[in-house]
């Protein structure tokens, strides 16, 4: 009979409140505004990007079709947490339903663990870029850009999959107050009134499996990419690798360190102050940060979010044919990774100058 009632108590919580705002009217409206702005901000910055990609032909490459990966999942990242905590500022609706609650900590840590592995690949394809820069158009072919993209949300997802089912299969029969402005991994298991070593430990083992995998692809690729540049003694290369790499190195080492800060270690070391402000660091500021950083440090990007920001982008001149506009970023890519390209492009331009001048002639006869 006993077991029976502890087995009836075991589903007595039905919501969760989330605590750690600040309580002061005042307060708490100066943070509504706050994160308000912060996530407009992200909302436009990723979308004026993702516009970018997917109009300007200039941009349809193996390096921008990642990007356009990242941007959308930094429209997500912000976009499952952020507006539940401006209505607990605004509104004071700090509950949430258990389902809710389920449901937002499965979508966070799906985005997060494909932004991570999504980093990975995108190291994969500059090692490419600048260590094999003839092949790269044949290795880093649409369908392997498809298969390694669809490869890292399919990873995401059986990842959170796991978490979550180990999170909330769990007992919650005690306080319900969550340490924290959305339902993440420690302040939930900190409430479980069941044990939880067992499935910290394996939460613990699944994170730094895929988490350590993921960053030794990225630490490898980018060793690769030194010592290649060590090799070729190039003056122009090491300015052309950093502008190549350093936005993607910039963005791994903000995101990699916020989020093994917050996951991978015990659930005793949790602190809800500190890892309120580290969990910001990757929820809201990452997402804002990438275009920044991306646009900035991008001429090809900056060229591109002219164009879309000075004219409408669904109105955009017909452009090249899709085999023409290979063979121009085929071109391109030459140049920027490989000093050799600049031979390769004057033996065409050798080439094409008696087709030229014959086209004239003609077109000059009466």
């Amino acid at each position: 009979m006993r077991d029976k009632m502890q087995r009836a108590n075991l589903s007595a919580v039905s919501e969760f409140v989330f605590v750690g705002l600040s309580d002061a009217p005042e307060i708490r409206l100066l943070l509504f505004v706050l994160f308000l702005l912060l996530y407009l901000a992200t909302m436009a910055g990723n979308i004026t990007l993702l516009i970018a990609i997917s109009t300007d032909s200039h941009l349809h490459s193996p390096m921008y079709f990642f990007l356009g990966n990242l941007s959308l999942l930094d429209l997500l990242c912000p976009t499952i947490t952020v507006p539940k905590m401006l209505g607990a500022l605004l509104l004071e609706h700090k509950e949430i339903s258990f389902s809710a609650c389920l449901f937002q900590h499965f979508s966070l840590i799906a985005v997060v663990g494909t932004e991570i592995f999504l980093l990975a690949v995108m190291a994969y394809d500059r090692y490419v870029a600048v260590c094999h820069p003839l092949r790269y158009p044949s290795i880093m072919s649409m369908k392997l850009c498809a298969q390694l993209a669809l490869g890292t949300w399919a990873t995401g997802l059986l990842n959170s999959l796991l978490h979550t089912s180990l999170v909330f299969t769990l007992s919650f029969c005690g306080p319900n107050k969550i340490q924290q402005y959305y339902c993440d991994i420690p302040p939930v298991l900190a409430l479980s009134c069941s044990s939880t070593h067992s499935r910290e430990l394996v939460i613990l083992v699944v994170a730094g499996v895929l988490g350590s995998g993921a960053c030794v692809v990225t630490v490898v690729s980018y060793i690769y990419i030194l010592l290649e540049i060590l090799t070729r003694n190039s003056p122009g290369l090491w300015h052309k690798a950093f502008s190549t790499c350093g936005s993607h190195l910039t963005i791994v080492c903000l995101f990699y360190g916020t989020t093994i800060c917050t996951y991978v270690r015990p659930s005793s070391t949790y602190s809800p102050q500190s890892d309120r402000i580290v969990s910001m660091l990757y929820g809201m500021l990452t997402p804002l940060l990438n275009p920044i950083i991306y646009s900035l440090r991008n001429k090809e990007v900056k060229c591109a979010l002219k164009r879309v920001i000075s004219q409408n982008p669904w109105k955009m001149e017909s452009g090249p044919t899709p085999q023409v506009v290979g063979r121009q970023q085929l071109l391109v890519q030459l140049v920027k990774d490989n000093d050799e390209g600049s031979i390769i492009l004057q033996i065409l331009a050798t080439a094409s100058a008696p087709t030229k001048r014959r086209t004239g002639e003609v077109l000059a006869k009466p």
